[in-house]
């Protein structure tokens, strides 16, 4: 695996970025895994042609090629030859969607009416013969050129070997049993492919939250717009209780924006000039005007959409060991077939019977409900992330969430807010903390920093009234001074106060130690002489983050850990107030690393959590790396394997507790895949079960599997 990666790769290399062309193609027809590997093999060989990806769950082919040493058109004629032919860009037609099944039934109605004929209307023989070969046509259309291309690239699979069954029964002048196998073989596929359908209907739905056109203001007027033909920076008005059309920033306008379907948040948000928009979010009471920050095909929905289609190309590591025990399990069981029709006979069995019973174990060790288990669970646990804000890039990550032992969690903007706000102020001497808040906020109006920033934030939040402020001038890294109604105001730390001399009492200087002990910011604020009170600034916990980290203990994940480059008072307190017994402060990127590193020795699999920014290397370095705000941040959906789209952590246990009901799926359809072939094959070599009954058991096995995959789409987020 690792030499066919690393030669795709040199490829790719080899040749100039600008001559690469990359195209996804939906083919029809594409529904199972050996199908999928007989056009990936196909596709490979041709010249110019530089990677191929085919995942037959998502039913798409993704190509890369140089476009000086082949053609689109010659990639799409290769294709066509292999029986598939790709979706056209307009609406399929109705016969194109339903064409499998109504062969199928076709067949069955074939096969009801021959055996009717044969059995209570004295059909002639010939007739009989008739309907029930026009019902292997009908019924074996979609296997046989399936089989066919399977066999060309020397594959048997599951199709070859319900062929090779239909026929041997043909043979042996059972033509009702093959008619019939074959029948239930196509209507079985044709349910299992509507079925697999509503998977990926759940990610496709996702493009149908953008609107097709949008209301924008050129030149002065408004005009209505097809959304590809917008252009950056272009305003567009969103009416009360539409979708948004665009990725945009809101120029005018007030409003509570539903953004559940990008990021999974629950309750609206308040959206006000200067705030992001995502295109497919739902504008609650008030009109926005927004200023176009994106392309349509470069929103943040488009991207989500692109992701999760190639996540469904990643194969899962279970998977990958099916079909790999798969590719091993088809020749082995054509092999036993031959000796079943070859041994028997010189035991006494008569040769009829010997061949009957081996077309019956073809039937009952086709591998379709195992080929099948696996990838059916990945899409649906892939799509019902996607849909309640949380994307997963690929099979393997989703299984790891299940697996997940460990998870260390940066603290800025994870755990906590990455807001600065005021946690305290302190009135000295008898005064009111309203007076402290705003003569503070009013010496820091005109300053910048973070700190004065959410000390006027907090002025704000209370409703003060503040004085005015003249001659303002800070002093960097001291505090800030102004005149505040003719007297000298200062707002600023500790050192400073202490080299101008202002008297500060002993009771104020172990307050303040104790603040910046536990991980405050402190500024001392001071009239004149008189030092008037503390304000304390601490980045914040977000809220629900105690609640996420205990639903994740419950979920069964052993050990949590902090990890903050922030000094160790900071740290505890945000530790303690999440409900975190161990951290790890004052830590350097290279620290983190190897706290990471350390985990691994440990626990098998261990998740970083950070907010996709400045902890891409310890995103890299985890099993599986999972950033917060994807929805807000390009580096979260670049560098992580998982992006919770919405700035909250409560999507994290949702994201563990899918990744471990897929695992739980995963292994149930196993178990019924295998105990089924099991029993079939049992009941075969003791010749107690005819085809008609392995058909309906192996059939009804590969439903119950891709069902019982489709419950991950009812999931609560």
């Amino acid at each position: 695996m690792d030499e066919v990666l690393l030669h795709k790769t040199a490829k790719l290399q080899s040749v100039e970025e600008k001559d690469i062309r990359r195209q996804c193609l939906e083919l029809q027809g594409l529904d199972c895994s050996d199908c999928a590997l007989v056009v990936e093999h196909r596709l490979s060989r041709l010249e110019g042609v530089l990677d191929v990806q085919v995942d037959f769950t998502a039913q798409a082919v993704n190509v890369a090629y140089d476009r000086r040493r082949i053609q689109a058109r010659t990639i799409k004629w290769r294709i066509q030859q292999l029986g598939y032919a790709p979706v056209p860009t307009t609406l399929e037609s109705w016969w194109q969607n339903n064409q499998e099944l109504l062969l199928s039934l076709g067949a069955g109605a074939l096969t009801l009416v021959a055996w009717l004929g044969e059995t209570w209307l004295n059909f002639p023989g010939a007739a009989s013969l008739g309907l029930y070969l026009s019902a292997y046509l009908l019924g074996g259309l979609h296997t046989a050129r399936h089989a066919l291309q399977a066999l060309r690239q020397g594959h048997f699979d599951s199709d070859v070997l319900m062929l090779a069954a239909a026929l041997g029964a043909a043979s042996l002048g059972e033509f009702a049993e093959g008619a019939l196998l074959l029948f239930l073989f196509s209507l079985g596929h044709a349910l299992e492919e509507r079925a697999l359908d509503r998977a990926r209907q759940a990610v496709r739905a996702l493009g149908a939250l953008i609107p097709r056109k949008a209301l924008v203001v050129r030149d002065g007027q408004e005009q209505v717009v097809r959304v590809e033909q917008l252009a950056l920076g272009d305003e567009v008005l969103v009416r009360p209780g539409e979708r948004l059309p665009v990725d945009g920033q809101v120029l005018g306008g007030h409003s509570a924006v539903d953004q559940s379907p990008i990021t999974g948040e629950s309750l609206p948000v308040e959206k006000a000039p200067g705030e992001a928009v995502f295109a497919g979010s739902v504008n609650g009471p008030g009109a926005l005007r927004v200023r176009v920050t994106r392309l349509a095909k470069d929103s943040t929905l488009a991207r989500v959409m692109q992701l999760v289609e190639q996540a469904q190309a990643h194969k899962a590591p279970t998977q990958q060991k099916v079909e790999s025990f798969m590719r091993r399990f088809v020749p082995v069981v054509l092999a036993a077939t031959i000796l079943l029709v070859i041994l028997p006979p010189f035991l006494g069995v008569p040769l009829r019977e010997a061949f009957r019973r081996a077309m019956i174990l073809l039937v009952a060790t086709s591998p379709c409900a195992l080929a099948l288990g696996t990838p059916a669970a990945v899409l649906a646990g892939i799509a019902q992330a996607a849909r309640n804000g949380v994307l997963v890039k690929g099979g393997v990550h989703l299984e790891n969430l299940g697996r997940l032992e460990a998870l260390a969690f940066d603290k800025t903007a994870t755990l906590t807010s990455g807001e600065l706000r005021v946690s305290k102020v302190v009135a000295l001497d008898g005064g009111e903390e309203d007076q402290v808040l705003a003569l503070a906020a009013a010496v820091e109006r005109q300053s910048g920093h973070p700190l004065s920033q959410a000390v006027l934030r907090a002025a704000e939040e209370a409703g003060l009234r503040l004085p005015e402020a003249s001659q303002v001038r800070a002093e960097t890294g001291l505090g800030v001074q102004a005149q505040v109604d003719g007297q000298a105001a200062r707002v600023g730390s500790l050192k400073w106060f202490d080299e101008l001399a202002l008297p500060v009492g002993q009771a104020a200087r172990q307050l303040a130690a104790e603040m910046q002990a536990q991980g405050q910011s402190v500024m001392l604020v001071a009239v004149g002489q008189q030092v008037l009170g503390l304000v304390a600034v601490a980045d914040t916990l977000r809220p629900g983050v105690a609640e996420a980290l205990h639903a994740l203990r419950k979920l069964g994940v052993r050990r949590m850990v902090m990890l903050s480059g922030d000094n160790a008072g900071a740290a505890a307190l945000i530790a303690r107030q999440a409900g975190l017994v161990e951290f790890r402060a004052g830590l350097l990127p290279e620290d983190k690393l190897a706290a990471i590193d350390e985990l691994q020795g440990s626990h098998a699999v261990v998740g970083m959590v950070g907010d996709g920014v400045n902890d891409a290397p310890a995103l890299g370095r985890a099993t599986v790396g999972i950033a917060m705000g994807g929805a807000a941040t390009e580096v979260a959906l670049e560098t992580a394997d998982v992006a919770l789209m919405g700035a909250e952590l409560g999507k994290l246990p949702f994201a563990v507790s899918l990744g471990r009901a897929t695992q739980g799926v995963i292994r149930q359809n196993l178990v019924i895949a295998l105990g089924v072939m099991a029993v079939l094959a049992g009941l075969a070599l003791s010749g107690l079960a005819g085809i008609g009954l392995a058909v309906v058991l192996h059939e009804g096995s590969t439903l119950l599997v891709v069902a019982n995959a489709l419950r991950l789409l009812h999931k609560a987020g």
